[in-house]
């Protein structure tokens, strides 16, 4: 299956999303709209949405409510991007300059924040105690995520278990949101909402060590933003801490040092030590071990084609290359 395949099955329902989230993006204030639809209409995967629209459609569960869930997940994905943006200091997402570079930081939190408020009103509109219970719990989750990861910033001493907890909140939890709601939303037995729970967080485990892997193993023509930008904001990713832990003495002694000053002078010489390591293998085994994960919680839906893109999905998020 091609990665197209995976919209394809759906294809019908992405469309009624995107109309969705045009029409949601109005707003008397003329800023709020033009900043929305530039973030919105950047690109980008959908993976969220189109998660929301296979685990419901698995589970027998399509039309306007589904569709309106699918968009109430993407706002909420994308107010965090813009919000993302302003920490980070990023002046390019998708290959593309961010919203911060082109309006400033003040702009992008507000609107931001207006995102985020709309998701909240889409999501009351669905009149679902359960799926509110979940995204409210899971939008906390997420920015207690950002806040771990920013607190860590430039601290060397990391470990592996305090990264898996930041990449969990900041960005699994979101994933695992989608698929967990979208089962709940669709009137799924416990087990089939926990199987569905339980995916949406190995697969966004698995996504996440693949961008942070991507970071020292990639280029910034086909990732649409800088290699090396985690290290130059000094985040301790998990190739770094696995070259602290399993490097040569001066191999451990460069990347702490690398992480504690932030920047990229010696980029070069990080590369070479994370890739001789076995950090960018490990990564990318970990990655692959959280697929299988994933894909065998998924034994606990009917078979569909639905289910098939949602398996092969998951082997194409951790076998990409961007």
């Amino acid at each position: 299956m091609q990665p197209q395949a995976f919209y394809r099955v759906v294809a019908d329902d992405f469309t009624a999303v995107d109309e969705i989230i045009r029409r949601r993006l109005t707003s008397r204030v003329p800023l709020v709209a033009k900043i929305g639809d530039y973030i919105v209409s950047a690109g980008g995967k959908r993976l969220r949405p189109l998660l929301v629209l296979l685990a419901g459609n698995a589970l027998g569960q399509r039309g306007e409510r589904l569709n309106l869930l699918a968009a109430t997940i993407e706002f909420l994905h994308t107010s965090t991007l813009l919000h993302d943006d302003v920490v980070d200091k990023s002046s390019l997402r998708r290959g593309r300059s961010t919203a911060n570079a082109l309006w400033g930081n003040a702009p992008s939190v507000l609107v931001g924040d207006f995102l985020y408020a709309r998701s909240f009103e889409m999501m009351v509109e669905l009149g679902s105690l359960p799926v509110m219970q979940v995204i409210s719990q899971a939008t906390r989750v997420i920015a207690e995520g950002e806040v771990l990861q920013l607190s860590k910033v430039r601290d060397a001493s990391t470990t592996e278990e305090i990264y898996m907890e930041v990449i969990r909140g900041k960005t699994a939890m979101l994933f695992e949101a989608s698929t967990h709601s979208a089962a709940l939303l669709s009137g799924a037995s416990a087990a089939q909402a926990e199987a569905l729970r339980s995916y949406g967080d190995a697969l966004g485990i698995a996504f996440q060590l693949v961008d942070d892997l991507l970071d020292y193993r990639g280029d910034a023509a086909t990732l649409g933003k800088n290699v090396g930008d985690d290290l130059a904001e000094g985040k301790p990713t998990l190739p770094l801490i696995y070259t602290m832990r399993e490097g040569t003495p001066e191999q451990a002694t460069m990347v702490r040092k690398a992480i504690q000053q932030g920047g990229i002078e010696d980029l070069e010489g990080i590369l070479a030590a994370v890739e001789a390591s076995g950090a960018l293998d490990y990564t990318a085994q970990l990655a692959r071990d959280y697929a299988a994960r994933a894909i065998a919680c998924l034994e606990a839906l009917p078979p569909s084609e639905y289910r098939d893109a949602l398996v092969e999905l998951t082997e194409f998020a951790v076998a990409r290359t961007h």
